[in-house]
């Protein structure tokens, strides 16, 4: 199954919006939101909710394909996210998310007991090319709970 595949079986906004992923590699996420008369807002182009959305979507895309191999041992989650809307968003919009650093370096500090976080980056775009946002989101990797050692019966 692939991270879109997954995501749209878990997530029921990337269902709810139709979310496309059209590359999900660690090294770039795309992710592409398509124009739907429900979904827009009050200029025609796609409300800042579902552009939002879209965003994180990629973000946790890269996220899963960078790191999907530490899930036994940590849970990737969002710390917080800023947007800026740079120009109004009409018909399809893509999102290409990026890490900020590299994946060996956050595994690395995964590694040494410490909670690694680190950026990731997303640029917004319509058909034409033109940016029309750009977020960024920090993750961290939360290290699973260690189980209790049972005690021992006396």
């Amino acid at each position: 199954m692939s991270i879109g595949e997954l995501l749209a079986a878990t997530v029921p906004m990337v269902r709810t919006l139709k979310l496309e992923y059209l590359e999900t590699t660690p090294e770039r996420a795309v992710l592409s939101l398509p124009d739907q008369s429900e979904y827009r807002n009050h200029v025609g182009g796609p409300h800042a909710g579902a552009m939002f959305t879209l965003g994180e979507s990629a973000s946790g895309a890269i996220v899963l394909a960078a790191f999907g191999d530490q899930l036994a041992r940590a849970v990737p989650l969002p710390i917080h996210a800023r947007i800026a809307f740079k120009k109004i968003a009409l018909g399809p919009v893509t999102a290409t998310a990026t890490l900020g650093r590299p994946a060996a370096e956050v595994v690395a500090e995964l590694d040494a007991g410490r909670r690694p976080e680190f950026l990731v980056s997303v640029q917004l775009q319509r058909e034409d090319g033109a940016v029309t946002g750009e977020m960024t989101v920090v993750w961290t990797l939360r290290p699973n709970s260690r189980p209790e050692p049972e005690e021992q019966a006396g």
